[in-house]
């Protein structure tokens, strides 16, 4: 048993820019299910949304971001972390070189779908994550511990179930470690390996959104999945992103004749929010026709872009022919743990940051690029909160490393299944009789009710796929509208008579014999 100030659950963006700005007396630890490097965050090409070109300001950044998110944003948090940005991204360019310049030694600027002004910030061209990462964990001090091949799986709650103490993880040899500290830190990303199609890591299964709705946490807006419209798609399987930078540069989407499928679906052609997108291609993927970004408009498409090019060239595409086959896939979770701005969480002692969290900013779809900029905003006000704030330790008496027997015959369905059925029943476009099948067959597993402590790592991560798939697919059923990335082809239009700014919140009762799960639709502040 090990007993810390704070606890990270996760190493991504959030995570590491919360590690490095907090007082180096406090004590710290991140748990990462697998290695630092691996996080989501370190994928990401496109790059951070911030309005500091000369034409722009955080005004126009804040309708796009609405607008994107079709109203459903919170909009005081929009415009506190949206104003915040320009400074942001300045104080990081001025530790070190992060990101991309002009000539004139200024931060390059680029477009990306469903902005208004060249806002994109990118570092090393399309390895922007990398980037970032590689910079935060440069500054990473002596007080910060790293534990990899650490698997977080239940939370730690006081006598009275009201205050986060601690979590259990099970290491490689499936011992059982509990860690405890004053603050516990969610940063454990989306839930993108739900689906059969995604641009997410191997990792990102939804663990950490499980473990607080087990806990007794508020989940919400579960069913706005951003699906990106353009992964590499070859012999029927998605081999990576292709950035929406690509579009920004002059790419278009076209079939195998040549014919531009956005022409006339969206004012922005090409560079329409992600929803529009995504249901394009998938319109056509459905019809068996292939779709192509055609690059031929970009100059020097390997050099603007090295690792698409890497991407595409370790799979067998000709750069040089100007076609990269693509399909969409999931990408981003707009709802997840309900935190305030700071990413306190409804249970005292207990934090969501990054993907993890739902702050309000994204709404029902997020817009390009907000997402760096969301983890780089919490991990840095957190600090702030945390800095400030003097907790004692909470004393427990669960024992330590344990090594209970493993139980090798539970019902639960295996990975591929989860993500096969919930890409056909639960994906880019969903209805009422698709749901239903879903949510009967997830219900069967009783996820929620299997005792944590005997379960494998595969098993466990099984587990918290099942329990998040429900939340999704409850959410999709009862929202009977299409916003953002929730289309239901049953219900194809907005119905802001009945559900703008109305969100779906999730709460299970931890100690009953069955899952008092409860729905509620409240109005989002």
């Amino acid at each position: 048993m090990t007993k810390d100030d704070v606890i990270i659950i996760g190493s991504g963006i959030a995570a590491l820019q919360l590690a490095t700005q907090l007082n180096n007396q406090l004590n710290v630890r991140i748990l990462t299910k697998g290695k630092l490097r691996t996080a989501n965050s370190y994928l990401a090409q496109g790059g951070i949304a911030a309005a500091i070109g000369t034409n722009d300001h955080p005004s126009k950044h804040t309708v796009d971001t609405l607008e994107a998110g079709r109203f459903h944003n919170d909009q005081e948090v929009v415009r506190e972390i949206i104003n915040a940005a320009p400074t942001l991204i300045r104080n990081m360019s001025l530790e070190g070189d992060v990101f991309d310049k002009n000539p004139n030694g200024e931060l390059f600027l680029g477009m990306e779908g469903a902005h208004s002004e060249k806002r994109i910030v990118h570092g090393g061209g399309d390895a922007t994550g990398k980037n970032m990462m590689e910079h935060l964990i440069t500054k990473l001090q002596a007080n910060v511990i790293i534990e990899e091949d650490v698997f977080a799986y239940e939370l730690i709650l006081n006598s009275d179930q009201t205050t986060c103490i601690g979590v259990k993880a099970k290491q490689a040899d499936d011992t059982i470690k509990s860690f405890y500290g004053s603050h516990i830190i969610i940063a454990s990303g989306g839930c993108g390996q739900l689906f059969t199609y995604t641009s997410n890591a191997e990792t990102v299964c939804g663990d950490g959104i499980a473990m607080a709705y087990l806990a007794g946490a508020e989940i919400v807006d579960m069913e706005f999945i951003q699906f990106h419209p353009t992964l590499l798609y070859v012999n029927g399987e998605t081999k990576g992103l292709i950035s929406e930078a690509v579009r920004g540069e002059g790419a278009i989407l076209i079939t195998d004749d040549e014919t531009p499928i956005m022409t006339g679906i969206h004012p922005m052609k090409d560079l329409a929010p992600r929803h529009v997108v995504s249901q394009r291609i998938y319109e056509f993927l459905r019809n068996g026709k292939q779709v192509y970004l055609d690059i031929r408009n970009i100059k020097d498409f390997t050099k603007r872009f090295p690792s698409i090019t890497t991407i595409c060239v370790e799979n067998g595409i000709r750069i040089e022919d100007g076609k990269i086959p693509v399909a969409p896939g999931s990408h981003f979770l707009m709802g997840g743990i309900k935190t305030d701005l700071i990413g306190r969480s409804s249970i005292r002692g207990l934090y969501a940051i990054g993907e993890a969290a739902c702050t309000g900013l994204h709404g029902a779809n997020r817009l390009a690029s907000n997402s760096l900029l969301e983890g780089l905003y919490q991990g840095e006000q957190l600090s702030k909160w945390i800095n400030g704030t003097r907790a004692a330790h909470q004393e427990s008496k669960i024992s330590d490393s344990l090594q209970p027997a493993i139980s090798k015959h539970l019902n639960l369905p295996d990975r591929q299944l989860i993500q096969e059925t919930m890409m056909e029943r639960v994906g880019i476009v969903r209805n009422k009789e698709d749901l239903k099948k879903q949510q009967t067959w997830l219900t069967q597993f009783n996820a929620d009710k299997i005792p944590l402590d005997h379960c494998s790592v595969h098993d466990l991560s099984r587990i918290f796929m099942v329990i998040t798939a429900s939340l999704i697919t409850e959410s999709a059923l009862q929202r009977t509208e299409s916003r953002g990335g929730h289309f239901r082809s049953d219900y194809p239009v907005e119905n802001d008579q009945h559900w703008l700014r109305r969100s779906i919140i999730h709460k299970y009762n931890r100690g009953m014999e069955k899952n008092h799960e409860f729905i509620k639709t409240a109005l989002a502040t």
